[in-house]
């Protein structure tokens, strides 16, 4: 009997195991802030070279993109040549939205 309980309590817990490795990860939800891409503006509007923080903010905000293209007033911005450069400088595709 006792060997019985130990094969139950050993199959829950591989159960459990299971479970928690085979879960699938959650992704942080992205709040879209247009704010948040402030530190690319120079690059945006000068052209000069992205900076690491612009770089993981437009990382960071990627799925926000498309968002922003459909927004007359970030729209020029968005889709500027400069900023071309900067996603491509950042290795962020430029959203096909």
């Amino acid at each position: 009997m006792k060997n019985l309980s130990f094969l139950a309590v050993c199959a829950v817990a591989m159960v459990a195991a299971a479970v928690l490795l085979w879960e699938a990860p959650t992704a942080e939800a992205v709040t879209c802030s247009p704010v948040q891409m402030s530190s690319c503006l120079t690059a945006i509007t000068n052209g000069s070279p992205p900076s690491s923080q612009c770089c993981a903010k437009l990382k960071e905000q990627k799925p926000c993109l498309c968002g922003y293209l459909k927004d007359p007033n970030l729209r020029q911005y968005v889709n500027s040549p400069n900023a071309r450069k900067v996603v491509a400088k950042c290795g962020v595709p430029y959203p096909k939205c």
